[in-house]
């Protein structure tokens, strides 16, 4: 037989808080187990001669909150199958109290017989002593388990469990992940009670030297500035919505998928050339260009009714969830090869394609320069065998190629000489990817540095007050030299 688990309450502040009913069972209790000694009501009833057992050892004995929890309902489960338990929390006991939860879980399950008797929450008197209205919106959040990403700098956010200096230093680095460091936010302890303190501080001062307890909560006021908020993801939506509108940017309102399309090309080149710069500022400043591609097209299919920025990533989390079993599945995959065969594998499967349905070729991005798609066509080819059994057969037929496009050049054929040189370029992507070199990164590579070089040459020319006609080519060159001695 199992004995009911009595859940009571002990209310936000002191004992005159405390409603009759509650103060009556209380009193009246055979016995009594606490969560935690440390509150005020405890304190005066055990003046009264109330006793009560406790968990407040099992906190010392684990490391995790969650090893606590469990081990205080274990107990509490264990102790109802011989008597009746009467449990007291802090509070309500459904508003932040983990244990309780559990309880209730355990009972849906059928292994558990709880009922909960009230017991003050500590908000009325939060929002009473920091003045806020919560029909604006707020949040309630645990200190001990605070994520960045699931605050809402926009709300009231009230933070729980702020109650020693270890907490409150991690939830400072928290918050000011998302908040400016001087932002102010309050502290409050023993909201409503004698024994209120209401503190306000600086974010970056959170954790020092502050008397915190249980008792103690954070509430951290909405962002009202709009520069503020920039960093924030809604807002840049916001933003390009605004645009986009009637009220708007005549130019972003005209701006098809099609007209866009070279922007896009030209936001990631500049991108890769932050990248191979090392330039991180740059990197940064180009990430965004490419993100507003990002944005931009999104909200032009939102206007014409297609699909929305969430559509947008809803897509693209659902497929690195299904195509990473081996982090998010029980699958397994020890090296980066296991990780590329399950990836095509999966992806073939959504395609619902067979060898026989489909070219292996298929898919290649036609969008693509033709480099980056001629070392795809390759890669693809090769895993099916047809490829050279080492570097020296793509070195041989790259010099096989040079010698057919001389020839025709030669000859004078025009078009066959287009179509041999096409061929020189497909044999040197063939070499490339047979060393492990991305060819259209070298030729970005090599674009650039011609153009530093080139840079160079001009400056000198200007410095000498000439035009380029007064040089010879072998003088140019001798700049061009001097640039590359200085590492140009």
């Amino acid at each position: 037989m199992t004995h009911k688990i009595e859940i009571i309450g002990l209310g936000a502040g002191d004992l005159d808080q405390l409603p009759l009913g509650v103060y009556k069972k209380l009193t009246q209790a055979l016995s009594l187990t606490a969560r935690t000694l440390s509150h005020p009501v405890i304190d005066e009833l055990k003046a009264e001669g109330v006793k009560f057992a406790s968990f407040d050892n099992i906190y010392e004995a684990h490391d995790r909150f969650e090893d606590v929890y469990k081990e205080i309902v274990d107990t509490l489960v264990k102790q109802a199958k011989e008597n009746h338990v009467t449990y007291v929390v802090p509070g309500h006991p459904l508003v932040a109290e983990q244990t309780v939860q559990m309880l209730l879980e355990l009972q849906r399950e059928g292994q558990a017989d709880v009922s909960i008797i009230g017991g003050q929450s500590f908000l009325d008197d939060l929002f009473t002593a920091v003045e806020i209205d919560p029909i604006e919106g707020f949040q309630l959040v645990d200190g001990t388990n605070l994520h960045q990403d699931e605050l809402q700098l926009t709300q009231h956010v009230i933070i729980g469990q702020v109650y020693d200096s270890f907490i409150a230093s991690e939830v400072k680095l928290t918050l000011m992940e998302r908040y400016p460091d001087e932002y102010p936010v309050t502290i409050v302890t023993a909201a409503g009670s004698s024994r209120q303190q209401i503190k306000t501080v600086p974010l970056f001062e959170l954790d020092h030297e502050l008397e915190l307890s249980n008792l103690t909560s954070l509430y951290v006021p909405p962002i009202k500035e709009e520069n503020q908020l920039y960093g924030e993801f809604f807002k840049l939506r916001q933003i390009i919505a605004k645009l986009r509108s009637p009220e708007g940017c005549p130019w972003d309102r005209e701006q098809t998928h099609d007209s866009l399309k070279r922007y896009l090309i030209e936001e990631v080149y500049e991108l890769l050339e932050a990248i191979d710069n090392d330039d991180i500022d740059h990197m940064t400043e180009e990430l965004g260009d490419v993100l507003l591609q990002v944005m931009l097209h999104s909200q032009i299919g939102e206007d014409s009714g297609y699909f929305t920025i969430q559509d947008v990533i809803y897509r693209i989390t659902e497929k690195m969830v299904r195509r990473h079993p081996h982090v998010f599945s029980d699958v397994t995959a020890d090296s980066p090869e296991e990780v590329v065969n399950n990836w095509q594998a999966i992806k073939q499967q959504e395609k619902g394609q067979t060898s026989e349905e489909s070219s292996i070729l298929s898919n290649i991005g036609k969008g693509q320069p033709a480099l980056i798609q001629a070392l795809e066509i390759q890669k693809k080819a090769a895993k099916v065998g047809f490829d050279w059994d080492d570097r020296s057969g793509a070195w041989d037929k790259l010099e096989e190629e040079w010698q057919e496009f001389q020839d025709e050049v030669a000859n004078g054929d025009k078009e066959a000489s287009l179509k041999e040189f096409g061929d020189i370029l497909f044999a040197l992507v063939n070499v490339s990817r047979f060393h492990d070199i991305f060819p259209e990164e070298a030729l970005i590579m090599a674009n650039q540095k011609f153009m530093k070089r080139f840079s160079y040459i001009e400056k000198k020319v200007k410095e000498s007050g000439q035009s380029f006609e007064a040089f010879k080519l072998t003088e140019l060159d001798q700049f061009w030299n001097e640039a590359k001695k200085q590492g140009l």
